[in-house]
């Protein structure tokens, strides 16, 4: 009889290569670098004004401590994998997934540069860019599937809940399970670039992806 057993995971290879991206780089961090990795790689509104732009994507593999390093690695794969399924699976999709993902995590550094003008404060992790995808699939899952447009009822009303729960944490001044400050400002960045964003990158990646080619028809069609 033949094996039937459905895999473990069904995650798209894209989502499940950001979870390595995040967690590898994290104990890398952990075992090999030490604190020193916080200052090389972390961002800083006041080093960016100074010319070291490297820390707006180098910051995103670098996080606080493994909670928020596994959190962020969560959230990649559950909402990263209906991105990656709408970018497509073959390696010009990928690429504008993975490319889409930095920008977000860019665009939400950056944002949080500008509104932190000259401060020494130190920006590490993912979560921009994890919101970013947040932002896709905001607007895919209300499209059962396909991008819904921006002013459709369901993506505004999830946005709503989205930045709203942003902005709690930043009148509470912390979120559960995590140490230290929360950049929520670079979260509801991330996320406004990532449902912007999500347009462009779809239609993107259907250019560069090749047609497949029409499957021949059975010779016994099923009844």
């Amino acid at each position: 009889m033949a094996d039937h057993r459905e895999p473990i995971f069904k995650a798209p290879w894209p989502a499940m290569t950001l979870v390595g991206a995040i967690l590898g780089p994290y104990g890398l961090q952990v075992f090999v670098l030490g604190d020193a990795a916080y200052q090389r790689f972390g961002f800083s509104p006041a080093a960016y004004e100074a010319g070291a732009q490297f820390g707006l994507l180098s910051a995103l593999f670098i996080h606080g401590g493994w909670v928020h390093a596994f959190m962020n690695a969560a959230g990649a794969l559950a909402f990263g994998s209906p991105a990656a399924r709408l970018f497509g699976l073959r390696p010009q999709g990928a690429a504008v997934f993975f490319a889409y993902y930095l920008a977000c995590g860019a665009l939400a550094n950056l944002a949080f540069a500008k509104l932190h003008p000259g401060e020494e404060i130190l920006l590490v992790g993912a979560s921009g860019a994890v919101f970013g995808l947040i932002g896709a699939a905001t607007r895919i899952l209300a499209g059962a599937g396909r991008l819904a447009p921006l002013y459709d009822s369901r993506v505004l009303f999830m946005s709503a809940a989205w930045i709203g729960l942003n902005l709690m944490i930043a009148v509470l001044g912390f979120a559960p399970g995590l140490e230290g400050a929360v950049a929520w400002e670079a979260h509801i960045a991330g996320f406004l670039a990532g449902l912007f964003l999500a347009g462009p990158a779809a239609w993107l990646a259907r250019r560069l992806s090749p047609r497949a080619e029409p499957e021949p028809a059975p010779l016994d069609p099923p009844i």
